[in-house]
C-alpha cells in the first residue's frame, strides 16, 4: 500500500466518524442516532469511543443508551449498562403540551394536536416516540386527553 493509498484511507475514516459523530448527536432523529452508534463501534477510531460513552450515559432515548453500551462492552470496555431513568426525559412536559394545545383551535382533533407537537418540538416527540415505543400514540393521546387548558376545562 503506497503513502498516498494511507492517506486516502485515513482521510476516508475521519470523515465517517465525522458523519457518524454528527449523526449519533442528531436530537431529532433517535433512529439516526441508534444507527450512528451501531456504525461507530465498528470503526477504528478512539475519538468513537467517546462518542459512544456519551450516548450511553446522556441519550434520552433508553434504546440509544443501551445500543452505544452494547457498542463499548463488543470493543472491550469496562462499562456498567445504564439504569434506565425513572425521571421524564423533559423537564416541563405538560406546561409545554398545554401552550401547544391552546394553540390550537378549540375542538381539534387528536391528530391535529400530535402533528402540531411534531413541527414545534420534533426533540420532544422524538425523544418520547423512541422511549414508549409502540405504547407511543395511546400514551400522547390520553396526555392530550388529559391536558387541562381555559378553553377545555371541564365543568
Amino acid at each position: 500500500m503506497t503513502t498516498e493509498d494511507m492517506n486516502h484511507e485515513v482521510n476516508e475514516e475521519i470523515a465517517t466518524y465525522q458523519e457518524l459523530k454528527a449523526a449519533a448527536n442528531r436530537t431529532a432523529d433517535w433512529r439516526e442516532r441508534l444507527r450512528a452508534v451501531e456504525a461507530l463501534g465498528k470503526i477504528d477510531n478512539p475519538q468513537a469511543l467517546d462518542v459512544l460513552k456519551h450516548r450511553m450515559m446522556n441519550d434520552p432515548v433508553y434504546k440509544v443508551q443501551e445500543a452505544a453500551y452494547v457498542q463499548l462492552k463488543e470493543i472491550g470496555e469496562n462499562v456498567e449498562k445504564p439504569a434506565r431513568s425513572q425521571e421524564e426525559p423533559v423537564k416541563g412536559l405538560t406546561k409545554m403540551l398545554v401552550r401547544i394545545k391552546k394553540s390550537l383551535p378549540a375542538g381539534h382533533t387528536y391528530e391535529e394536536f400530535k402533528e402540531k407537537l411534531k413541527k414545534m418540538r420534533i426533540d420532544v416527540y422524538d425523544t418520547y416516540e423512541g422511549n414508549k415505543g409502540e405504547d407511543f400514540d395511546k400514551w400522547l393521546e390520553e396526555k392530550w386527553a388529559s391536558l387541562r387548558t381555559s378553553q377545555s376545562k371541564k365543568a
